[in-house]
C-alpha cells in the first residue's frame, strides 16, 4: 500500500526529529510534574514520579465539558495513573479493566482481543470507545479481527488512563456504552526519563523507556515505547508475542495556547489463545489434564506453522495459499495526530484530528465441535469412504499426518479422542481519518453558570476483508499433531484418506469484500452550575453514515482429487460481486443532576440513551443481520471523600429494546463460519456498583471493586420462531451476577526505602455458556500479590497472579456452545485462567 509506505516513513521521520532533540539529564530525586492535567496531557505527570493525593486530585477530562475533579462530576469514571497501572501489574488491558467496577472480563485470549463487558451489555467489547487523547485510532470499536485493545498499548508514555462507564459516554463518542481514553505524556520545561525492564517466567523479556523535556523556552518533545518478546503463558512451541510500539509527540505553546503533533507506530505479533477440552466428553468426571495441561496445555501447535490453504478462484483455478500459526495477530499501524487548543476571550476552541493506516494479518487455530471418541469419528465417516473408494473399504485408521500412513496413531493410547479445529487465515487493511472541532464557552447569568460545548466530530474509513477457514484433525494434547484418516482394505493396505495431510475439509469458509464509510456527528453539551455545589447538565448527539462496500458471492465446489475426501466440498468464488449500502442515522442523550451536600459528601443521579448502528462490515458481509440496538440507561450514586478514603455507591438499569443477539455459528457437517443466526429481543439489566477505598494508619489501606447485578434476556426470538419463552429471564450469556476485587496495601519506609506491599483476591460469578442456561462457567476466585521498592530514582517491584493456581474457566465453545451448551451441567471445553505466573520489573528514572 503506497499510503501506508508514506505514512511509515513521516512517522520514522518525526521520531528522528524528536530523538535529536536536545535534553540536558537530570540526577537526583524527580519533582512530581505539574498539579493539573488537561485533555491534551499538558503537564502531564512523569511516569517516574510519584503523586501526593493532594496533588493528583483525580482531575477528569473525559465525558465532560470542562477539566473536574472526580468527586463533582455526575457519572462514573476512574482515573489511573502510570503508577496505579504498574501496581495493578495487568497481563493485558482487559486485565486492568477488569479491576474497575461494572468491567466484567475475559482476559485469556492472550494480550489483546480479550473479552470486556460494561455492567452486564450483551457485547464482547463493541460497546466500549478506546481514545488516545481524546481521539479513537479507528472509528468503529470492532474492526476486522481488531478491537481497541489492539490498537492501544499501555507503556510508559501512558501519562494516565480515565474511564467513563455508562453517563456522558454515548454524547461524546460513538458506539459508546463506556470510553477508555488513553492519555499520553508530554514534554514539560523538566527534562524527565525513565528505563524500565520486565522479566517473567513465562519467558517474558519486555523493555519500557521514555524520554521528555524542552527543545526551547515554548517547544517540548516526548518520546517512549516497548520492545518485548514472550514465550506465553501456554506453550505453543514458538514464541506467542513479539514486536513493540513507539510513540513520540512534539508541543508548542503559544500566548493563548498550542499545537501538539504526535506519532503512534505499532508492529507486534500476538498469539490467540482458544479453549481446550478439559474433561471427556464420555465421562465427564475424568480430566484430560494428563493429556493438555489446565495452565500450560494449548491446541496451538508448531504442526501447523506451515499451514496449506486451497480454494477454487472465480477463473476457475485452485490458489494455494501458505499460513503460519506462529504469526499470530500481526498488526502494523501508524498514527498521525494533531491537537491545537486555544482560548480567545473566554472562547474555547478544541481541534484535534488524526490519521490512521495500518494492515492485520490473522493466524489462529479456533475450536469446533466438541471432543469426539476416535473410534466414533472414525466410523461417521466409514460410509462416505466406501463410496469414494470402493466397497473394499474394510476400516479406518489413524496416522500421523504427511507420514503416508507409515507412522500409525492408536488414539487408545492416549486420551482415545480427536478433535477438528479451524485454522483461520485473515487479511485486512485498514484506515481510519478522525477530526473532532469543539467550542466552549463559560457564560454566567443570574440563575448561575453554565459551561455549553458544541461540537462537530467527523470519520472517513473503511477496511478490507480477505478470509480463509479450514478444518483440521487433530489428536487430544498440547501441541497436538495433525492425523490423517485413512481407509484400509482386509489386507491392510491404503485405498484412500479422508483427510489430506491433516486437513479434514479444505477451505470451508471463504470471503474477500471491501467497506469505505464516512459519518459526521454534532454535538452539544450544556454543565449549569445552579447554586455552589448543585450542578444539571445535559447533552445530545446525532450521526449520519453512508456505508459503501461489496462481497464476493460463493459456492461449494469439488476439486478433484480422487484420493480425498477433503476436497470434495471446498468454496469457490463464482465471481459474482454483491454490492450493499446503508445510511444509518442515530440521535443519543443523556440528562445528569449532581448536588454536593458538603466537599466530601454528594449524589447524582442520570438517564442516557444509546443507539449503536450497524458495524459498517455488514456491507461486505452476505445476508447479516442489519440492526440498530438501543439501550435507555439509567443511574443514581451517593459519593463519600475524606483525604484518601472515598467511598462510589452507584445503582444502574439498563433496558436493551431492541436487542441484536445475533451471532456466528458453525455448521458442523460442512464447517462453513460465516451464517448469521438472527436473535432479536431485549435485555434488561439491574445492579450496583461499589468503589472504595479505605487509608488506615500506619500506611495501611483496603481498595475494592464490586458489581453486583441481574443480566436478563427478554422477549427474545429467531428467524425460526424459537420461543421466548426458552429464553425468558434467562441470564445473559457469559455474564456474572457478582464479580469483583479487594487490594489490601501497607506502605512504610525502612532505612530510607520506600516499601509497598500489596495483595489482590478477584471473585467470578456463575456464567453460562449458552441462551438456555443449561451448561454453566463455574465460578472462580484467584488471589495474587506484589511488593515494590523505591529508593531514590530506583525502583525495583515483584508481582504474582494465581499464586494458588485456582481453577477457572472463561468463554466455553462459542462457536457451537451458544444454543444448546455443552451437554454438561459444567462446561468441560473453555478458555481456563493462567496459572501461577511471576513477573519481576526494574526502573531507574531521571
Amino acid at each position: 500500500m503506497t499510503k501506508y509506505g508514506l505514512r511509515t516513513g513521516c512517522a520514522f521521520a518525526a521520531l528522528s526529529i524528536a530523538a535529536y532533540s536536545p535534553a540536558s539529564a537530570q540526577t537526583g530525586p524527580v519533582v512530581p510534574g505539574d498539579a493539573v492535567a488537561s485533555g491534551t496531557a499538558d503537564g502531564a505527570q512523569a511516569p517516574g514520579a510519584t503523586a501526593t493525593p493532594e496533588m493528583t486530585a483525580d482531575i477528569i477530562v473525559t465525558g465532560s465539558a470542562r477539566q473536574q475533579r472526580r468527586f463533582d462530576v455526575s457519572y462514573a469514571v476512574n482515573s489511573l495513573s502510570n503508577a496505579d497501572i504498574q501496581k495493578l501489574a495487568p497481563v493485558n488491558f482487559a486485565d486492568l479493566l477488569g479491576k474497575l467496577p461494572g468491567f466484567a472480563v475475559e482476559n485469556t485470549g492472550g494480550e489483546v482481543q480479550n473479552i470486556f463487558r460494561l455492567r452486564g451489555l450483551p457485547s464482547d467489547g463493541g460497546l466500549v470507545t478506546f481514545q488516545q487523547d481524546g481521539l479513537p485510532l479507528f472509528h468503529e470499536n470492532d474492526g476486522n479481527f481488531f478491537r481497541g485493545d489492539d490498537l492501544n498499548r499501555f507503556d510508559l508514555m501512558t501519562q494516565r488512563v480515565e474511564v467513563v462507564r455508562g453517563g456522558p459516554a454515548p454524547v461524546y463518542a460513538s458506539y459508546a456504552a463506556a470510553i477508555v481514553n488513553n492519555i499520553t505524556v508530554s514534554g514539560t520545561s523538566t527534562p524527565r526519563g525513565k528505563a524500565q525492564i520486565t522479566l517473567g517466567d513465562t519467558g517474558l523479556y519486555r523493555l519500557d523507556g521514555y524520554q521528555s523535556g524542552p527543545i526551547d523556552d515554548s517547544t517540548y518533545y516526548a518520546i517512549g515505547g516497548f520492545i518485548r518478546q514472550h514465550d506465553g503463558y501456554r506453550d505453543n512451541g514458538f514464541p506467542n508475542d513479539r514486536g513493540g510500539q513507539i510513540r513520540a509527540n512534539i508541543k508548542h505553546d503559544f500566548a493563548t495556547g498550542s499545537l501538539r503533533v504526535s506519532i503512534n507506530y505499532l508492529n507486534d505479533h500476538n498469539v490467540f489463545y482458544l479453549p481446550i477440552p478439559t474433561a471427556d466428553p464420555r465421562d465427564p468426571s475424568k480430566s484430560l489434564n494428563q493429556y493438555i495441561d489446565y495452565f500450560s496445555g494449548t491446541m496451538n501447535s508448531p504442526a501447523l506453522r506451515d499451514a496449506t490453504i486451497r480454494y477454487r478462484q472465480a477463473d476457475g483455478t485452485t490458489r494455494t495459499v501458505g499460513a503460519d500459526l506462529g504469526n499470530g495477530r500481526h498488526t502494523e499501524f501508524g498514527n498521525l495526530g494533531v491537537q491545537y487548543d486555544t482560548d480567545i476571550d473566554g472562547w474555547k476552541i478544541a481541534a484535534k484530528g488524526g490519521v490512521s493506516v495500518g494492515k492485520l494479518h490473522f493466524d489462529a487455530l479456533y475450536s469446533t465441535s466438541n471432543p469426539s471418541d476416535a473410534n466414533a469419528f472414525a466410523g461417521s465417516y466409514l460410509s462416505a469412504a466406501r463410496t469414494a473408494f470402493g466397497a473394499g473399504v474394510s476400516r479406518l485408521g489413524y496416522a500421523i499426518a504427511g507420514t503416508n500412513g507409515s507412522e500409525v496413531y492408536d488414539p487408545n493410547a492416549a486420551s482415545g479422542l480427536v478433535v477438528p479445529g479451524q485454522f483461520r487465515d485473515v487479511v485486512s487493511k485498514f484506515y481510519s481519518t478522525q477530526g473532532d472541532v469543539s467550542v466552549t464557552r463559560s457564560i454566567t447569568t443570574g440563575f448561575g453558570t453554565h459551561d455549553l460545548r458544541v461540537g462537530v466530530y467527523g470519520s472517513l474509513y473503511g477496511e478490507t476483508n480477505e478470509v480463509a477457514y479450514q478444518d483440521y484433525l487433530l489428536e487430544v494434547r498440547g501441541k497436538p499433531r495433525t492425523l490423517d484418516l485413512i481407509a484400509y482394505n482386509a489386507a491392510g493396505q491404503a485405498l484412500g484418506s479422508v483427510t489430506d495431510k491433516g486437513v479434514l475439509r479444505y477451505t470451508t469458509t471463504l470471503n474477500r469484500g471491501n467497506t469505505d464509510a464516512s459519518m459526521y456527528a454534532l454535538y452539544a453539551n450544556d454543565t449549569w452550575e445552579v447554586l455552589k455545589g448543585l450542578t444539571i447538565d445535559g447533552g445530545i448527539r446525532h450521526e449520519r453514515y453512508s456505508f459503501s462496500g461489496y462481497a464476493f458471492a460463493t459456492t461449494s465446489v469439488d476439486l478433484g482429487d480422487r484420493t480425498t475426501l477433503a476436497d470434495n466440498s471446498v468454496r469457490a468464488f463464482t465471481g459474482q460481486v454483491i454490492s450493499s449500502k446503508l445510511k444509518p442515522d442515530i440521535t443519543n442523550w443523556t440528562a445528569g443532576i449532581n448536588y454536593d451536600v458538603t466537599p466530601h459528601l454528594g449524589a447524582y443521579a442520570r438517564a442516557s440513551h444509546l443507539e449503536t448502528p450497524p458495524s459498517t462490515q455488514v456491507t461486505y458481509q452476505i445476508n447479516p443481520t442489519i440492526l440498530t440496538s438501543k439501550a435507555n440507561q439509567y443511574e443514581v450514586g451517593f459519593k463519600a471523600a475524606f483525604g484518601r478514603s472515598y467511598l462510589y455507591l452507584i445503582g444502574f438499569y439498563t433496558r436493551y429494546d431492541p436487542l441484536n443477539a445475533s451471532f456466528v455459528a458453525l455448521d458442523p457437517v460442512t464447517g462453513r463460519n460465516d451464517q448469521s443466526v438472527p436473535f432479536v429481543g431485549k435485555a434488561d439489566i439491574k445492579g450496583v456498583e461499589i468503589d472504595g477505598n479505605l487509608a488506615l494508619p500506619y500506611g495501611f489501606a483496603v481498595t475494592g471493586a464490586l458489581t453486583i447485578s441481574d443480566p436478563k434476556y427478554k422477549s427474545l426470538t429467531n428467524a425460526n420462531g424459537a420461543s421466548p419463552g426458552d429464553v425468558e429471564g434467562n441470564q445473559i450469556v457469559r455474564e456474572p451476577k457478582v464479580y469483583g476485587n479487594v487490594r489490601p496495601s501497607v506502605d512504610f519506609d525502612l532505612a530510607g526505602t520506600d516499601v509497598q506491599i500489596y495483595g489482590r483476591y478477584e471473585y467470578v460469578g456463575k456464567r453460562y455458556v449458552d441462551f438456555f442456561n443449561n451448561t454453566a462457567l463455574p465460578a472462580y476466585q484467584t488471589v495474587g500479590a506484589g511488593v515494590t521498592l523505591t529508593r531514590g530514582t530506583w525502583q525495583m517491584q515483584v508481582v504474582g497472579d494465581n499464586i494458588f493456581n485456582a481453577h477457572g474457566l472463561t468463554e466455553g465453545n462459542t462457536r457451537t456452545d451458544q444454543l444448546s451448551g455443552q451437554g454438561t451441567a459444567d462446561a468441560i471445553y473453555g478458555r481456563p485462567i493462567f496459572g501461577r505466573n511471576v513477573r519481576f520489573v526494574l526502573s531507574k528514572s531521571w
